[in-house]
Formats: structure tokens, sequence, C-alpha cells
């Protein structure tokens, strides 16, 4: 009989909670930082600052940039996680792009607050980005590695609660160590920038470190075919995989579509709200730092939880459940007339947020064929990738719209309801799909 080794899987614990999952789940703390801090709260805020001319055209700049690897993002990712399944060298891969983000994060270092700087500085940034995406494909594929069908939920959840309470730890670290420091130290030196360059060597240093126990706990993947696909071919298999994926299991393919379109309207969630908050309701930068904070604590509590749901009733009922949660927690977003009532909805979205995220993904791990993880989750990020214009055209397209019938300053506020429709599509779409057999334990 085959060994779990020759497999590719963990050896199975008592409890689902074991090193491996630890480990696994050690990466997204890790990668958290990136997100948090490079891309999101910190150093992408230092380079569209004064410090490299027009803020407008630096905006433009990384936006550029950013649209660029998202690009390369959708024409590679399927490609990468085919081609790291078809070899067995799905761990291997997820090693060497994760070194490539560390070193890509590390080298922003360099980049001084000058004009000059602009360009290097958003590479940089767009390069970690698709690296990151390439890792984060094999990432999701170890899932079925180191679960069974009776706890692929909850390690899921797990994982995604790790990522958001490491990102919370980086961020509040970055915040009073660097940015704002609570007492004097020579990585808080403000001349020169050096303060908000350190920050990219502590990103890339925290990723490291928390990556390195996948690399050496989690067993590498068996080959799916005996030989590996040429990069010149893989596009034309990659092609005729999808064809007969159509033909054999639609159900995977709408699956991946409509989960596009509720992953859209998800992202656009923390994409959009600091906006909200400061712009509809008056929150300070401060208030917002601190409602971020609090309210991805909340959304890794609702992912642990709905992990835990997710093997007992199944993933589809989480995700249908979190999504009517968040369209009623977002219609109360919009009707709340202060901030204590944005407080009280605003968290309640991050509840739910968690749980269809995570169930998101422990849905398409068990509907992904087997040795083919690799490239479902590549098809995952490039579906994603090519609806996520929508959430956005339809904030700013609802804002344009109100701005003819409500007074001045009040037409942010309607932006809610066009990320709430997206969340409405991508639900009607979701009710139609069928859940494999055993994906619950009713």
């Amino acid at each position: 009989m085959e060994s779990n080794l020759a497999r590719g899987l963990v050896e199975p614990k008592k409890s689902w909670l074991n090193s491996a999952t630890l480990a696994w789940a050690s990466w997204d703390w890790g990668q958290a930082a990136i997100n948090a801090v490079m891309t999101t709260f910190v150093f992408t805020v230092y380079l569209t600052s004064e410090l490299f001319g027009s803020t407008d055209h630096a905006s433009v700049v990384l936006g550029q940039a950013l649209t660029y690897a998202g690009i390369a993002i959708v024409l590679l990712v399927p490609v990468t996680g085919m081609r790291s399944d078809a070899a067995g060298r799905r761990k291997l891969w997820l090693t060497v792009n994760s070194l490539a983000v560390v070193a890509l994060t590390a080298a922003c270092v360099f980049v001084a607050p000058d004009p000059k700087y602009l360009w290097l500085g958003a590479g940089l940034i767009a390069a970690a980005s698709v690296f990151s995406e390439f890792a984060s494909v094999n990432y999701n594929a170890v899932l079925t590695q180191i679960s069974t069908p009776s706890t692929i939920g909850k390690v899921s959840g797990f994982g995604w609660g790790m990522g958001y309470v490491g990102g919370i730890l980086a961020l509040a670290l970055v915040l009073f160590g660097f940015v704002d420091p609570l007492f004097d130290w020579p990585g808080a030196n403000t001349e020169d920038s050096w303060n908000l360059r350190w920050v990219a060597v502590f990103s890339a240093l925290w990723f490291l470190v928390f990556a390195l126990p996948i690399f050496f706990r989690i067993p590498e993947a068996p080959p799916q075919l005996n030989r590996r696909i040429p990069l010149a071919s893989s596009y034309k298999v990659l092609f005729g995989r999808i064809v007969s994926l159509w033909k054999e299991d639609r159900n995977l393919v709408f699956f991946l579509g409509s989960s596009a379109v509720f992953r859209d309207g998800l992202a656009a969630i923390f994409t959009f709200g600091g906006v909200i908050a400061a712009g509809t309701f008056g929150f300070a930068l401060s208030e917002v730092i601190i409602f971020a904070i609090v309210g991805n604590v909340v959304a890794a509590i609702g992912a642990i939880v709905g992990g835990w749901l997710d093997d007992y009733v199944g993933p589809k009922w989480v995700i249908t459940v979190s999504l009517v949660g968040l369209l009623v927690a977002g219609a109360g977003v919009f009707f709340s007339p202060d901030a204590l009532g944005f407080w009280l909805f605003g968290l309640l979205l991050c509840l739910f947020v968690g749980p269809a995220q995570s169930a998101a993904r422990s849905l398409l791990a068990r509907m992904a064929p087997a040795g083919r993880e690799g490239e479902m989750f590549g098809l995952y990020a490039t579906t994603g990738r090519a609806v996520s214009f929508l959430a956005p055209m339809l904030f700013t397209t609802a804002i344009a719209i109100a701005a003819t019938q409500v007074a001045e300053g009040q037409a942010q506020r309607y932006g809610i309801l066009g990320i709430l429709l997206v969340l409405l599509i991508g639900l009607v779409l979701l009710l139609p799909i069928r859940t494999p057999k055993g994906a619950a334990r009713r």
C-alpha cells in the first residue's frame, strides 16, 4: 500500500491542531506582514507621499506598476500551479517564490525619499505581489496534504485566523517601533526616511522567520505526471484542461466564477472600509487604525469559528450564511446615522468576512481533482483577478449616481450599496453550486 509520505500527505495525528497545521498557518502569519505593512498601510503610503514629488503622479506610477503585476498574475498563475502539480514541485516552488518575496521586500530599503527612486519602489512592490501570488497558490494547495475531509474546514479557518492576527501584530510593531516609536532607538531615525525604509527589512525578516517551518515540516507533493510539462506547451495543456474541466465538471467552473464575484466584494470591504469610516463617519486616522486592528481581531475569530462550522454543516452553508450576514450588516452600516452605528455593524461585517474567505478556500480544496490542487488554485486566483474591477466600479458608480441626487458630502455612503450588490450577485451565483458528498458531518 502506498505510504502517506509517498502521497505527499502528513501522517495523521489524533488532533487536527498538530505541528504540520502550525507550520502551515505560520506561513500565513508571516506573509500577512507583506500585505498589511508593505502593500496597504505603511510602505505604499510612504511611496505615494510628497517625498517622491507630486502625490498624484506617485499614485499613478504605483497604480500602473500594480496593474502590470495584475496582468502578469492573470497570465502566469494558472500555468505555474499546473506545472508544480505535474512535476511534484509544490513545496519547492512555495519555497522559491516565498524567498523571492523576502528578497524583493528587503530590497525596498534602498528606496530613498527621492523622485528618482519612485519607479524602483513601485516595481519592487509590484514584483513582490506577483511572487506572493505564486507562493499563495502552492500554499493553498498544501491544505489537502495536511488535513482530512473531516478537518479541512477547521484547518483552513485556523490559517485565515492566524493570518489576521499575524498582520495585526506586525502592523502594531511597525507603528510603535518605527512610525510612531514608543522609545528612541536607531531604527526609528527619521533622517532620510530610514525609519520607513527599515520597515521593509523588518517585514522581510518577519515573513522569512515565520515561513521557515513549512519549508521543513511539510513533505513534497507527488508528481501528477511522470514527466514535466515544457514551458512552451504549458498554455496549450492548460487550455485543453480547462475545456476538459468544462465538459467533465461544469459545477466546479461555475463555483470558480461565483467565488470570484463574492471574493471581490469581500476584498472591497477592507479596501473601502477605512475610506468610508473617515469620509462618511468622520473617523480620524488614529480611529481608523484602531478600528482596523479591532476589525481584524473580530475577523480572525470569525474565521476560526467558521472553520469549525465548515466541517460540520459544510462550506457552502458557511459561505451562504456569511454572505447573508454581510448583506444585513452592510445595510446596517448604510443606514447608521453616526460612528457608533458604524462600529457596531462594521465589526459585524468583519465577523462574517473571515468565514466566507476560509470556507471558499476549503470548498475549492474539496472540489479540486486529486493531484490538481495547484492548478485549481491558480485558476481561483486568476478568476478573482479577472473580476477585481467589479466592486470598485460599482462602488464609484453608486457614488456618482448619488452625487446628482443628494447633498454635497453625502454621496460616499451610497458606495456601500455598490459593494452589497456585488455580494448579492455572488450569493445568487453560489446557490446552484453542488458540493461534494461528505463535505459536511451533520
